[in-house]
């Protein structure tokens, strides 16, 4: 851990803690005062951070992949173009001069207008789970949510888990897939459910936490750099299934994972989650879908699919 600090005249005076985060990618620049309201703000390029003279003027860094910038700290990620160790000292003294220079940080005028959103809702295959879609990207990897503890990151799926109803939540892209208890019918609920997400969204608010999308981003980063030393079939089994099923998966509302393939009894293990989780037609998608493209595609490697529910 490192601490930087300028000496100016100015009333408040920034000092920066450089700290590690479990993703080496990412970097957090802890600071001393806060600099939002209370917001939590994601910028992905410089255009998308038009509204942040601090998160453009960062961007001209050409390392610089992505900026978190929430109430007491600068999270920073980076291309693979440099390792942290040789930049960040003068990244930090680059922020603790500006900071300290009173430059703008976010105009949050302007963020804290209503956010144009429209968000319908879409039947699926499970009639316990509906598909609230938005018509805009809401978070940028998937989340799935099976209580109020595991939803501790999100305040969305928080307030959803209030309501009696909600038993689960799963969220990918641009929608929210919602299991709901018995007790509830969706012609009672489905309004109140999409006010409730389209109000939410339209406040400005933050769908899942910034640092929860960093530590989802490293769990998939490494989950991918581990599918990299599976063995041939299961790289071929992992191809299929991303490119032919998910999408497919996906339009309803759910998600497969690939778990496992047993070699001796040509057996593929997936994991089914949001509306395919305990989805009355899943043996039967798993069957005559799923199964039938991988052994049509991979010949005798497959001989059955099992699925477990997320």
């Amino acid at each position: 851990m490192v601490v930087f600090l300028l000496k100016t005249n100015t009333m408040k005076e920034y000092v920066i803690t450089v700290v590690e985060t479990n993703n080496p990618a990412i970097l957090k620049f802890e600071t001393n005062h806060f600099l939002t309201n209370g917001s939590n703000f994601e910028f992905k390029n410089i255009d998308d951070a038009k509204n942040s003279p601090l998160a453009q003027q960062l961007f001209y860094l050409p390392f610089i992949k992505t900026v978190y910038i929430s109430g007491n700290f600068i999270a920073l990620e980076r291309f693979d173009i440099v390792d942290w160790p040789s930049v960040k000292d003068e990244v930090a003294q680059q922020l603790v001069e500006y900071l300290n220079a009173e430059e703008p940080i976010v105009n949050e005028e302007d963020d804290n207008k209503k956010v144009a959103v429209t968000i319908y809702a879409e039947i699926t295959p499970n009639p316990a789970v509906m598909k609230f879609v938005a018509n805009r990207k809401i978070v940028p990897v998937m989340f799935e949510f099976k209580n109020l503890d595991e939803a501790k990151g999100s305040d969305l799926a928080k307030k959803l888990f209030h309501l009696p109803y909600v038993k689960e939540v799963f969220m990918d892209e641009n929608y929210v897939s919602i299991t709901k208890y018995e007790v509830a019918n969706w012609d009672e609920i489905t309004m109140e459910l999409r006010e409730l997400i389209r109000n939410f969204i339209a406040d400005g608010n933050e769908v899942v936490s910034s640092d929860e999308v960093a530590v989802k981003s490293m769990v998939t980063s490494k989950a991918q750099t581990e599918n990299e030393t599976l063995d041939i079939t299961s790289q071929e089994i992992i191809n299929i299934l991303e490119e032919y099923v998910k999408p497919a998966v996906a339009s309803d509302g759910g998600n497969i994972l690939f778990q496992s393939y047993e070699k001796e009894s040509k057996t593929v293990n997936v994991i089914l989650q949001g509306a395919c989780s305990g989805c009355p037609s899943s043996t039967y998608t798993l069957k005559n879908g799923i199964e039938t493209m991988l052994k049509n595609m991979l010949g005798d490697k497959v001989s059955e699919v099992v699925a477990l529910n997320g």
